[in-house]
């Protein structure tokens, strides 16, 4: 009994000091809800801060923090920077380059307690919360430089309460991770800063030329500027903006004691002395930088714009310039020729949909300078494509796809397909010399019947407008004759024969098996058509064109390298008659006025190439170094350029010229085109094709394959002539 009361006055007691206990809350209810809503509160906040870090970037990713996308670079065989690839221009530069003048700006305008704070800066973040909070809209941000990094980096810049809370949680990890150096190094390295520029380097280059170490005080201000609001205080647009901001910056730097008072006042006297932005970021021969670049795209895709490769060419940029500046010099005079006949024969209203008819539809056009200018702008620019290539090993030299890149993106050296007219016949002679048909082999030049690949019947003239008896080879590729051209095809050697020839030599194009073939009726691609020529200058050896000789990768490695593909297409001895041949034709024939007009006297071999109506104008043409050919014409072929505007009148005006400053440029020696040991030269009679004797009247020298060299003496002029001496023709 004296237990159990025991243990009854125990719980009782229990009980009385557990109501006591609790009896200050019921003596003061209210005190329970703010502690309760603190409890929830952080409770809220725990499972909010747990919600929303699960999606936060993750230690991995954090690491790939220091590998932003990078600039790709094509660079030329002479070492010049041709074009740079990028969906965000950044070169990384670690913060040892970056000068102290950089860095204070950056400290002192975006985030003064940089040094001291771990990632957020609570005080200020409070201020900046209150102001929001009384305005009732977002009037400013309290983001350090490890939010602006976190922000840029990994989240989006939506505006949101959910997005600055992951921001900040973001940038807690992140100076976790990260040194303050280290961070700091990807900010200045990753944030865009105007001009598509990406990081102070990329933007050292864009607006001074130079790189991020040797930036003054106030260029270094000018770029931490941009950081805000890079559109807004872009010098382009707005440059008084753009010399405020600048300002502003020093002031910072100056109020936080980095530069002295009267070093501010003096700054702050500066211009910008940003330099035109048409002075960077120039493409050079950006038609063949599009070419490398679809090309190579079809490999690396997206990785190209994005993982700083290293692209190597073979363009060299000394070679380019003759190119441009052949094209600068003539075209343009040669477009205002044919402009101000067109004005004068009114054939510009053939343009219109209908054509112009009456005298009042067309006077009405002309009375509107405007619609003049730009119909000729856009229907009666003439167009041109360069390109050149070393023909022992297919590099790519110079290339130019067309007169303005910014206007016309197509590329006529590689997506055009023309007609090459007489440019053609060429391959059509190879085929017959190489199946063992001499030079002397003669055929009548005169009127030929040709069936069409639509069975359409064709007479083709000579260019000269001359008939005659039998013709040599030689005097017809000199002459460009189109009749004996044509009977090469009927009587000499098949039209099937040819086509497979084109395709040995790399034309890819479509060209039919029919009696007009070797007369270039068929399209083919300008950068081909040269590829096809450089057979010759090779001594039989077709290389396939190279762009790209090597591309590397961030670090260096070899990613590819480009092995020269070569084939015989022909003989040595195929190769060096055709040589003689073309030579001719710059000597004597239809590219003569390469020597009496141009002063181009090197060992050169080429030909002509016009296309009815005179809508193409080609010449393709080598020397034993640099094998270039030339179109001209305009993108509508619907246009021609003009009565008698050959070959001989529009493209080699530019091949020439060109080639005289590219080996000049080079300090090319003097190189004759060797002699294989098949060959042999021997003097025979004009009439009977044999050996001459001294009787001849006239004498030829002749090039022959050793075995199919003539044997036989003429026998039909045995004795002096007494009515004229001879003449001896090389």
């Amino acid at each position: 009994m004296i237990g159990k009361k025991r243990n009854d006055i125990d719980v009782k007691k229990a009980v009385n000091d557990k109501s006591t206990r609790f009896r200050f809350f019921r003596q003061h209810p209210w005190i329970l809800y703010p502690i309760g809503s603190l409890a929830f509160v952080i409770l809220f906040a725990m499972i909010t801060i747990f919600i929303l870090s699960r999606n936060l970037p993750t230690l991995t990713q954090l690491e790939r923090a220091g590998d932003p996308l990078l600039v790709s670079r094509i660079y030329s065989v002479d070492g010049k920077i041709l074009k740079e690839l990028f969906r965000e221009k950044r070169i990384i530069v670690p913060i040892d380059r970056m000068p102290e003048s950089l860095i204070q700006a950056t400290i002192a305008t975006e985030d003064r307690k940089f040094w001291r704070h771990w990632g957020v800066d609570i005080v200020r973040f409070s201020k900046i919360a209150v102001q929001n909070l009384l305005n009732m809209r977002i009037v400013g941000g309290a983001s350090t430089i490890t939010q602006q990094l976190a922000r840029k980096v990994y989240l989006n810049p939506k505006k949101t309460v959910i997005r600055k809370l992951r921001e900040q949680l973001t940038s807690l990890q992140i100076e976790r991770t990260y040194s303050k150096s280290e961070i700091l190094e990807m900010y200045l390295n990753r944030m865009p800063l105007g001009r598509g520029t990406h990081g102070v380097q990329a933007a050292a280059r864009a607006y001074f030329g130079k790189n991020v170490e040797d930036l003054d005080i106030h260029e270094s201000a000018f770029i931490v500027g941009l950081l805000q609001l890079p559109y807004g205080y872009s010098p382009d647009r707005y440059p008084d903006r753009a010399l405020r901001r600048r300002n502003v910056v020093l002031y910072s730097m100056q109020d936080c004691d980095f530069i002295e008072r009267a070093e501010y006042d003096s700054l702050k006297q500066l211009p910008l002395g940003v330099i035109d932005r048409g002075e960077t970021g120039r493409t050079i021969a950006p038609y063949f930088c599009e070419y490398v670049t679809r090309e190579l795209e079809k490999k690396y895709g997206l990785q190209l714009w994005t993982e700083g490769y290293s692209i190597y060419t073979t363009l060299d940029t000394r070679i380019q310039a003759c190119a441009d500046s052949a094209v600068r010099s003539f075209i343009p005079q040669l477009e205002k020729e044919i402009q101000d006949e067109m004005m004068q024969k009114m054939s510009f209203t053939q343009w219109f949909d209908p054509p112009l008819e009456t005298d009042e539809e067309i006077q009405a056009f002309l009375s509107d300078s405007a619609l003049v200018d730009s119909m000729f702008q856009t229907k009666a620019t003439v167009q041109a494509a360069l390109v050149s290539m070393d023909p022992s090993n297919g590099h790519v030299l110079a290339f130019i796809g067309g007169r303005d890149f910014k206007k016309w993106k197509y590329n006529r050296a590689v997506q055009m397909s023309r007609q090459p007219g007489s440019a053609f016949k060429p391959i059509a002679y190879t085929a017959a010399i190489d199946n063992g048909w001499p030079t002397t082999t003669e055929l009548l030049n005169q009127p030929v019947v040709i069936i069409m690949p639509d069975g359409t019947r064709w007479s083709p003239d000579n260019y000269d407008g001359t008939t005659g008896g039998p013709t040599t080879f030689r005097e017809a590729l000199r002459r460009s004759l189109n009749m004996v051209t044509a009977r090469l095809i009927q009587e000499v050697i098949p039209a099937q024969k040819v086509v497979d020839y084109a395709k040995y030599f790399g034309i890819t194009t479509k060209i039919n098996p029919f009696d007009g073939v070797a007369l270039g009726q068929d399209v083919v691609i300008p950068l081909e058509l040269v590829s096809a020529y450089s057979v010759f200058a090779n001594r039989g050896i077709r290389v396939e064109p190279i762009a790209v000789l090597r591309v590397e990768d961030k670090d260096g490695n070899i990613l590819e390298e480009a092995v020269p593909r070569q084939r015989e297409v022909v003989s040595e001895e195929t190769a060096y008659i055709m040589v003689d041949l073309l030579s001719t034709a710059i000597d004597r024939g239809t590219g003569q006025s390469a020597r009496w007009q141009y002063n181009f006297y090197r060992p050169a071999g080429g030909k002509t190439g016009t296309t009815n109506d005179f809508r193409n104008a080609w010449f393709i043409g080598f020397t034993p170094q640099i094998v270039a050919g030339v179109w001209v014409g305009f993108d509508d072929e619907r246009i021609a350029l003009g009565d008698r505007r050959s070959g001989a009148r529009t493209a080699l005006p530019v091949w020439a010229p060109f080639m005289q400053m590219a080996h000049d440029t080079l300090q090319l020696p003097w190189a004759e085109f060797p002699v294989p040991s098949g060959i042999v030269r021997s003097k025979i009679c004009s009439e009977t094709k044999k050996i001459a004797t001294e009787s001849c009247p006239e004498i030829w020298e002749e090039v022959f394959f050793r075995d199919l060299a003539p044997t036989d003496t003429c026998e039909v002029h045995q004795r002096p002539s007494r009515r004229r001496r001879n003449r001896v023709i090389f």
